[in-house]
């Protein structure tokens, strides 16, 4: 018998799946107890080890998250956001910890997770690394101590197989200038520009969106007035950061009341009330 809490890991044959995967089998305080994949995949019933590549590792690949979360303390899951709604009720019913690091989430996903939150821990981030945390509370904190004479505006940099636009890091950088400034993103948003659009109003956030090759991540947020600007920036150069700090978060939830958190509460950054 072990104490390590085991793990699911959704998703298992996208990059992020197979990164999440080789973090956890080489981790010393957590162990792989299941893998997850949608029904009709072709690595359905293989070894995963086997199915990415390597040696057996004595994981099957399954199509069923009831079967794979009853025996499982905490589930990674970086999919797509229906995906992750359903996945949410089950890891609840579970009472496993749920690290979310889906993006492309909408209103009506977030009230669904909510709802899973009343019974179990979940921690969702558009982001989980220390940098691009940092970075958020630097964008919040500079946001706050300028007008709206300063023009906030948000790019950033993904490969091309990204599915979504903005990247859920450029939409929580958004918040957090927002929230500095005392404003709610949905009010000042500006994500399309083409064509004759006017001049730039004031007080709005911008958002520009870059697809190309194999970037891991890239996130500028710049802040321009009259004669001067202030560029904040963070460069991903390792997916494998991100898998770092979902396994950081499930270790860390594992002894925390229901409800919802994100990675400044796993990293002990959440500024006081």
């Amino acid at each position: 018998m072990t104490d390590k809490p085991g793990v699911v890991v959704t998703g298992v044959s996208g990059r992020m799946g197979q990164m999440l995967v080789r973090e956890v089998l080489a981790s010393d305080k957590l162990r792989l107890t299941g893998a997850l994949e949608r029904p009709g995949h072709a690595w359905l019933g293989h070894d995963l080890g086997e199915a990415m590549g390597g040696a057996s590792i004595g994981v099957r690949v399954q199509d069923d998250p009831l079967e794979c979360f009853a025996r499982a303390q905490a589930v990674l899951d970086f999919t797509a956001p229906d995906a992750t709604v359903a996945f949410a009720e089950l890891t609840a019913q579970a009472r496993a910890v749920h690290v979310i690091g889906t993006t492309g989430l909408e209103r009506k996903h977030l009230d669904q997770i909510a709802l899973a939150a009343r019974h179990a821990v979940i921690v969702r981030a558009g982001n989980m690394s220390l940098g691009v945390n940092l970075l958020t509370q630097i964008t919040k904190q500079v946001a706050a101590a300028l007008d709206a004479d300063w023009d906030i505006e948000i790019v950033e940099a993904h490969h091309n197989r990204k599915v979504d636009a903005p990247s859920g890091t450029a939409l929580m950088l958004g918040e957090a200038a927002a929230e500095g400034r005392g404003v709610a993103l949905a009010d000042v948003s500006d994500r399309g520009r083409d064509g004759i659009t006017g001049t730039r109003e004031r007080g709005d956030i911008g958002f520009h969106a870059i697809r190309g090759g194999d970037i891991v991540g890239e996130h500028e947020v710049i802040f321009a007035a009259a004669g001067e600007r202030i560029v904040l920036k963070h460069i991903a150069s390792d997916r494998a950061l991100f898998a770092r700090g979902a396994l950081r978060a499930a270790l860390w939830g594992q002894d925390k009341a229901p409800g919802q958190y994100d990675m400044l509460d796993v990293l002990g950054m959440r500024p006081a009330k």
